[in-house]
């Protein structure tokens, strides 16, 4: 069988079993690793597992068609992101290709084709986001300042590192482009007096945000609209995307950017929040693409900086958060799994093996492969922001003690 030949040239680090479809049984073995045993119930697994493995793979899972037998799906797809990544299959190097060639297309995302993909992902039912984000529902990289920090704080403290940044003065006009379910538009609001207007795509995403500021009694000074960043009209103090820019599509970053000054007043700030990856331009997963984020792209920093130049922006600041975000998923995915019943009601356990699997599947990229989270302050002018980084961590440290000293008054 072809497949199992292929497999006994590839697999250079750990153990892999495999039960064919015809119950033949292989054993593969290499330097020390993790061992994992899989089982196919398709024969056309047999073929479809060598073309296209980067989608047939994951999408076997999903199926059912392809079950772990020892270990479990974390090792399994860290042995596979092991053994791919310094010596990838000729396969995988045509297929990684032949997505580069053809990424511009799949990342064309005019304005209704842009509300299509956000609707595929974030129009989901309400009640699975609350069973696995935080209380405040941050769908993005956390900021982990201990490894034993837990979720909820390192999500507050993402918020006030990103505030940081932005350097913000009671009433400053903040635009916040993909604005979510509105918890950092409402933190900016309460903790910092700034007035907020938000801009998503997502329908279920403005009902909830909308809902927030209202029971907050901040609907005067934080508003939310179903709006595209290309459709924005104002002039702002400071701008804020958090987890947006991956999908704008490389189509359309000198839009973005261009959009962002012209939304900027003279001495404003924006700071950009975004995965990103640190070994050059690629493409999407295609099987992420196609289940998961239709769209979707996490770009290399030398895709990105040349559209700043172009824009004529100054990057005042750029910080890259390696692990912190496999810390985030990691924690995801155990809330994912505790409530696992719960979300097999709302949906079926083929929709909980895709989200395990994206989840999963997501942390491995952060902790084995190339991913990363870039932070990236711009403004107009050279002299907007001090000449030194301080300032960001002693505002920090200030909100640090009066959320401490509040805390024990309450006490």
């Amino acid at each position: 069988m072809l497949l199992v030949r292929v497999l006994a040239k590839l697999l250079r680090i750990g153990r892999l079993g495999v039960e064919d479809a015809a119950g033949g049984r292989h054993v593969f073995e290499g330097e020390p690793g993790p061992s994992v045993a899989i089982k196919l119930h398709d024969p056309s697994l047999h073929w479809k597992l060598l073309w296209r493995p980067r989608l047939n793979v994951p999408q076997a899972y999903m199926d059912g068609t392809l079950t772990i037998e020892e270990g479990t799906l974390y090792d399994f797809l860290e042995l596979l992101a092991l053994n791919q990544r310094d010596a990838p299959s000729p396969l995988l190097r045509f297929g990684d290709y032949a997505a580069l060639l053809t990424r511009r297309f799949q990342q064309y995302n005019p304005v209704p084709r842009a509300r299509r993909n956000v609707a595929h992902h974030y129009d989901l039912s309400d009640e699975l986001y609350e069973l696995f984000l935080d209380r405040d529902r941050q769908y993005s990289c956390a900021y982990f300042r201990t490894p034993d920090t837990d979720l909820e704080t390192a999500q507050y403290d993402k918020k006030r590192h990103l505030a940081a940044k932005l350097l913000l003065r009671p009433g400053h006009k903040v635009l916040d482009i993909g604005s979510g379910w509105g918890g950092l538009a409402l933190y900016l609001a309460t903790e910092c007096g700034a007035d907020v207007t938000g801009l998503t795509l997502s329908a279920e995403q403005h009902a909830v945000a909308q809902r927030r500021a209202a029971a907050a009694g901040l609907s005067d000074r934080v508003r939310f609209f179903l709006r595209d960043y290309r459709e924005e009209r104002g002039s702002y103090d400071r701008i804020v995307s958090v987890g947006m820019f991956e999908h704008v599509g490389v189509n359309h970053y000198d839009r973005f950017f261009n959009t962002v000054k012209a939304l900027l007043k003279p001495d404003g700030v924006a700071v950009l929040h975004a995965i990103g990856r640190m070994d050059g331009p690629a493409a999407t997963n295609p099987w992420l693409r196609k289940y998961i984020f239709p769209g979707g792209y996490s770009p290399a920093l030398s895709e990105v900086t040349p559209a700043v130049e172009r824009a004529r922006l100054w990057i005042t600041d750029i910080e890259i958060l390696r692990l912190h975000y496999a810390e985030t998923l990691r924690a995801w995915q155990t809330r994912f799994e505790q409530n696992r019943e719960r979300i097999r009601a709302l949906y079926d356990e083929r929709f909980c093996r895709m989200w395990e699997l994206y989840l999963t599947g997501s942390e491995i990229a952060f902790r084995c492969q190339a991913h990363l989270v870039f932070q990236m302050q711009l403004a107009k002018a050279v002299d907007t922001v001090p000449l030194t980084r301080d300032y960001m961590v002693d505002w920090e440290q200030e909100q640090s003690i009066s959320a401490d000293s509040a805390s024990d008054r309450a006490a």
